[in-house]
């Protein structure tokens, strides 16, 4: 059996495409986000930022669910 290593093809450039995003771009919107708002709460803004920090893709998908609620107009 050989391994043939070459370029990804189109679905494993899909793939790489969606883990960028999960692990770049999305933990950024998110802190720009928390950043830029104002919360009901003086600490959870600190406290949304470590979230996101620690577990950028976990922390930003929890903030876009649930965190963006706890901001003044939202």
């Amino acid at each position: 059996m050989t391994l043939a290593l070459g370029m990804p093809g189109g679905t494993e450039w899909i793939l790489i495409l969606i883990a960028f995003c999960l692990t770049l771009v999305l933990p950024i919107l998110a802190i720009t986000d928390i950043v830029k708002g104002e919360f009901r709460n003086s600490n959870d803004k600190l406290i949304w930022i470590l979230v996101v920090l620690f577990m950028p893709i976990v922390g930003s998908m929890i903030y876009f669910w649930v965190g963006k609620g706890q901001k003044i107009g939202a």
